[in-house]
């Protein structure tokens, strides 16, 4: 997904704006689908490139857990240039403008199997959801919206920031 257009669009229109919101009402959890072969090793639609990025924007959200705006605003960052994941001097400049560490990433990923795991973790968790598609955004454990092949799809609510903001706050009863 770090390497996704669809992602970079959804993140972008929809995801971020919302969660700027609702960000105290939502529990936000960034997942990645890819395919695990029989020796555990994973493959990212976009190639191993993506993989690492996904594994940095992983590793973002496991050391920011309770702030995700931090950690979605540095996916964000990533992401919107998406051709240059994985690209050092990308990764410290999102990382730079979003009060990220940088240290605390590369050691996230250096870690005996860290990054890995998370990604790992995240690849599973996308496929027991059923989740195919990248973007695709989930309330309540349900599919609301996708964002594929440059298009909003299956958003029987809407595909808008306004949309989503009033379905979580539906959910959360305010």
């Amino acid at each position: 997904m770090s390497k996704c257009p669809d992602a970079k669009d959804c993140l972008r229109e929809l995801v971020v704006p919302a969660m700027e919101q609702v960000v105290d009402k939502v529990n936000f959890t960034l997942s990645f689908i890819g395919t695990v072969d029989q020796d555990d090793s994973i493959h990212c639609k976009h190639g191993p490139s993506e993989c690492l990025g996904n594994m940095v924007e992983l590793c973002a959200g496991d050391l920011y857990p309770n702030e995700p705006v931090i950690s979605l605003g540095f996916s964000n960052c990533l992401t919107s240039s998406y051709s240059k994941i994985p690209s050092r001097e990308l990764i410290e400049s999102c990382a730079l403008e979003h009060g990220v560490s940088f240290d605390n990433l590369n050691s996230c990923i250096s870690e005996e199997g860290k990054g890995l795991d998370l990604l790992m973790q995240s690849v599973e968790r996308s496929k027991a959801a059923g989740v195919t598609k990248s973007c695709t955004v989930r309330v309540n454990n349900k599919t609301w919206c996708i964002r594929d092949g440059g298009q909003w799809k299956s958003c029987e609510s809407g595909n808008d920031v306004q949309s989503l903001v009033k379905e979580v706050e539906s959910l959360y009863g305010a």
